[in-house]
């Protein structure tokens, strides 16, 4: 068996020891959720530099994960072809050409070259994780899986709380005193192409870094042993539909929905309900400070998650995470001041452990499908671009109120809390 250096195949356990493998997934985890988190650091850059009303700039978030729901199972279908590691070197190249494609975007200052641009981005994301997701389940004991997937979600926390700090001081901070709303004609695309550098500058910078990355996957390509035929022994229907026949995996693929759009949608009016006067009235730049504190909970329940999962059965912590998601929101909606404010944001805490239980559980015993159903989950993400819609339209007939918005993500959470309680047995 041609396993190479450092890698012990787990033989009829059906799993390998490869620590070295274990950090580059971890690294992966950490890029990819700090570009999806830069996207919130874009946004009001874009709109300032296009005019755009609110819904024009939420189109950035719309084509990202758009790309979950159209490339996630050609994206499985490519790894089932070539392998993990091969899959995770085209992932991180079509990575490349996204940001890349943000020089003739910025050049042109045509703002749909943009989100073409973030469409190839976000391509290249989910190829890549319909490889990392799977591939630390299969580093290590089936029995440990839950925990080292909550684990190396940590390291996405940790990505999306970095780089926007750090794009916030390269890409926001160059905002002009000027505004496009005072230019018109050549002035205007001058002022465009001149304030879009930079955001080409820091995709340059992490076209750079991600290019690194490739050449190290590809470097460690044989790593994994039988990587192809671990993924292709074993027929499937088209891009593996035909699991959806299973409720424990069709259950699961319908929470990953769920929970990516109640997280995506909290986290997107947060600011707006912390500005609220019965809530902490504050302005905008100080109530988007605390989303910090949002994205920070579910880091730091992560690295606690990964090793409480060990202890307690990974569907029983879901079940309860869930359960006290919704009782967060019953209080926050329903008082008034840092009591409404603070449980809101405790929201982020109990979201920590959800999407890498719920793709565990969903998963288990798939085996050689194990890269269709990797597929199917990145397509089940696309609720992060339709359920925040769905909330804002309640809010907007309920005339402005967030309070009665909020009730969508709860029964989110609540069917979610149902599935910890049905999956709380092995498969």
């Amino acid at each position: 068996m041609d396993s190479g250096a450092g890698a012990k195949n787990g033989g009829d356990s059906g799993h390998v020891e490869a620590p070295e493998l274990r950090y580059f997934v971890f690294a992966l985890f950490f890029i990819f959720g700090g570009i999806t988190s830069l996207n919130d650091v874009i946004i009001p850059k874009l709109k300032e530099l296009f005019a755009l009303s609110y819904t024009q700039a939420m189109l950035v978030q719309f084509c990202f994960f758009a790309a979950y729901a159209l490339i996630g199972i050609p994206g499985a279908m490519l790894v089932r072809k070539v392998g993990y590691m091969r899959g995770a070197a085209c992932g991180l190249l079509v990575m490349i050409a996204g940001c890349l494609a943000f020089i003739p975007a910025s050049t042109s200052a045509i703002y749909w070259l943009f989100l073409a641009a973030y469409f190839v981005l976000a391509a290249g994301v989910v190829i890549v994780q319909v490889v990392t997701n799977p591939l630390i389940s299969l580093l290590g004991k089936p029995e440990t899986a839950h925990s080292r997937l909550t684990f190396a979600q940590a390291f996405n926390s940790l990505g999306t709380t970095v780089f926007p700090v750090a794009g916030s001081v390269l890409i926001l901070g160059s905002l002009a005193s000027v505004s496009a709303d005072d230019l018109s004609g050549a002035a205007l695309n001058a002022y465009r192409r001149a304030e879009s550098q930079a955001i080409v500058h820091g995709y340059l910078g992490i076209a750079a870094a991600l290019a690194l990355v490739a050449i190290a996957v590809w470097a460690m390509r044989n790593r994994l042993p039988h990587d192809r035929s671990a993924v292709r022994d074993e027929a499937s229907g088209f891009g593996g539909l035909d699991l959806l026949r299973r409720p424990r995996f069709a259950y699961g693929a319908l929470c990953i929905f769920l929970y990516v759009g109640a997280e995506v949608t909290i986290g997107s009016f947060i600011v707006n309900y912390l500005m609220q006067d019965h809530v902490l009235a504050l302005p905008e730049q100080s109530a988007g400070q605390l989303l910090g504190f949002y994205w920070g909970g579910a880091m730091v329940g992560r690295f606690i998650g990964s090793a409480v999962l060990r202890l307690v059965s990974p569907g029983k912590v879901l079940a309860f995470n869930g359960l006290a998601a919704i009782a967060l929101i019953v209080v926050s909606t329903n008082s008034t001041g840092g009591l409404a404010g603070y449980t809101l944001l405790t929201v982020g805490l109990m979201n920590s452990i959800m999407f890498p239980t719920i793709f565990s559980l969903a998963c288990e015993k798939l085996g050689t499908r194990a890269a269709d159903g990797s597929g199917l989950i990145n397509v089940a993400i696309c609720g992060g671009a339709i359920v925040p819609v769905a909330t804002g339209a309640i809010a907007d007939a309920a005339g402005g109120n967030l309070s009665i918005a909020l009730a969508l993500p709860a029964i989110c959470y609540a069917i979610i809390a149902g599935f910890g309680f049905y999956a709380r047995k092995p498969a």
